[in-house]
């Protein structure tokens, strides 16, 4: 799993876009300024397969970390900024950052971002494995002992949730509001009740015994031990 450092000292966009990266299949660890970010990477850089990097900080700059870790590590970078101005863009690039991208963004534009560096640098972790289920996180594709199955686009959401959060108990209103926030629109119990049935149906041998999202009786639901 790629292994991401974000150092934001907004704490609205640091729960909002970890949220989102995690559910995309990635690793992240959140920061809120530069000599946390320093510290921790002199301490353990090489846990990380890449920083994204907003530039004002409220202790100092994102241009400060980036030279940094590029002195040391080879890490790649992305910077974060609300300044799109070519100064901004330059002086982040000069440093030796792999992309730019400004405030605001799309989610899914930075996603696909973060894809294109990694494979550039042959890091790319695109699958995602849980028992005879193989999932390929940039071609959305879902594999069940080696065939493919189709799921639709919410069942597919659904999965890599609990993929990415594997042994921890989930309940119902967590899996609500986690698809709510996907489908950008209301999705109700009885909703949620429906997709689970058909991710079931899709993914396990014996949907009426599954074994791959288990039932935690008056609580939610939960993969893995």
């Amino acid at each position: 799993m790629t292994h991401i450092l974000l150092v934001e000292d907004d704490k609205s966009i640091v729960t909002n876009l970890t949220e989102f990266l995690q559910k995309e299949g990635f690793s992240i660890t959140a920061v809120e300024g530069q000599a946390k970010a320093l510290s921790l990477l002199e301490k353990s850089a090489k846990q990380f397969d890449l920083l994204l990097l907003d530039v004002s900080l409220s202790d100092g700059t994102g241009y400060a970390i980036c030279r940094a870790a590029k002195s040391t590590t080879n890490l790649p970078v992305i910077f974060l900024s609300a300044s799109g101005d070519e100064y901004s863009v330059v002086t982040g690039l000069d440093l030796g950052a792999d992309d730019y991208i400004s405030k605001p963004f799309r989610p899914r534009e930075l996603v696909s971002r973060i894809h294109n560096i990694m494979r550039r640098y042959g890091k790319a972790n695109t699958l995602l494995e849980y028992k005879n289920l193989h999932v390929d996180i940039v071609r959305g594709t879902v594999y069940k002992d080696g065939k493919e199955i189709i799921l639709s686009a919410l069942e597919y959401r659904l999965l890599l949730y609990f993929i990415n959060n594997k042994g921890i108990i989930l309940s119902r209103q967590k899996l609500l509001d986690a698809l709510w926030d996907i489908a950008g629109e209301f999705v109700n119990d009885n909703t949620l009740t429906v997709y689970i049935k058909r991710l079931r149906e899709k993914i396990e041998e014996h949907p009426q015994t599954p074994i791959l999202i288990k039932t935690v009786r008056g609580i939610g639901y939960k993969m893995g031990d």
